[in-house]
């Protein structure tokens, strides 16, 4: 199976907030569309996070987006909204010390968001399809696909509103 999977446009929130699973706008959703929709093969189905920032691009981008709760970046529980200056070192430590397994306090871990991104690919059943989501969502999958070990996840970075395609294995 053929996946391309998008990040979303830059958020519109001030840098240095954790915004996880805050449901904000982002930035040029229409001009991003236009680009990506010449990267993209045509009448493609579309699954999107329903978080606003994806929302408002896979709008753009198909007329009828499908939304799945599974496709939501990492939910940070209490962190949601504080800048990161402001959550306690010793959260960040042991986050730090366990990047796969931590959990913030009221949120889920990587590893957690790893296996609901990784149900919704397994409940798919088209050879190709379009993925509006998160960079969380794309790092831990392309890490299990690559099998990378949790300390080599932060490797891997995408850009606002860029396109990855990947040859899922089945």
């Amino acid at each position: 199976m053929i996946l391309h999977l998008i990040r979303h446009p830059k958020p519109c929130i001030e840098p240095g907030i954790c915004y996880g699973q805050l449901d904000i706008s982002a930035e040029n959703s229409a001009a991003i569309a236009g680009q990506l929709k010449r990267q993209l093969p045509d009448n493609l189905p579309l699954w999107s996070s329903p978080l606003r920032r994806c929302r408002e691009l896979a709008a753009c981008l198909h007329i009828q987006p499908l939304f799945d709760e599974r496709l939501a970046e990492m939910n940070f529980g209490d962190w949601e909204g504080q800048a990161w200056d402001d959550i306690p070192r010793t959260q960040l430590d042991a986050w730090a010390a366990d990047v796969a397994g931590y959990a913030p306090p009221g949120g889920e871990s990587p590893l957690s968001l790893q296996r609901r991104a990784l149900d919704f690919v397994a409940d798919l059943n088209v050879p190709e399809a379009v993925i509006v989501t998160h960079a969380g969502v794309i790092r831990t999958l392309l890490a299990h696909w690559h099998d990378l070990p949790p300390e080599r996840w932060t490797e891997l970075v995408f850009a606002y509103g860029s396109c990855t395609r990947v040859d899922v294995p089945r």
